[in-house]
């Protein structure tokens, strides 16, 4: 089909394709929050990519832009966590107090699934340090 080839000829010039590799799990987890978020899986990462650049850019230019010390690490972790925790406590706020004729619909599903994922990330925040 001579559009398929265009289209591959233009991304060719425009993008480059960058392979990765991670453990399944994690895979499955990407690509069905993609999914749910309406992006694919490309345009995901691509912010991801662009944003740490910018992020992890100027920490190898400058030390004064770093959090050098790993005592000053541990409180940026312990910073974040207790701002995630009180995030958690205002979706497990929200959560409890839907009204029984919402229960179930996707807000409420959104806030349990919400309320999972903060969990998780203050069980890893924990582990960092």
């Amino acid at each position: 089909m001579p559009s398929n080839k265009a289209k591959q000829n233009w991304n060719a010039a425009h993008y480059t394709q960058i392979k990765v590799s991670v453990q399944p799990e994690i895979a499955e987890k990407f690509k069905t929050a993609c999914a749910q978020a309406g992006i694919s899986m490309a345009t995901a990462l691509s912010g991801f990519m662009a944003e740490y650049s910018k992020i992890a850019q100027p920490c190898v230019q400058t030390k004064k832009d770093m959090v050098s010390t790993r005592k000053d690490r541990r409180f940026a972790i312990k910073s974040i966590s207790d701002q995630m925790e009180e995030l958690l406590a205002a979706e497990e706020c929200y959560y409890e107090n839907v009204p029984q004729n919402l229960q179930g619909s996707r807000w409420h599903e959104a806030s349990g699934e919400s309320i999972a994922v903060f969990h998780e990330v203050l069980g890893l925040l924990s582990d960092i340090y």
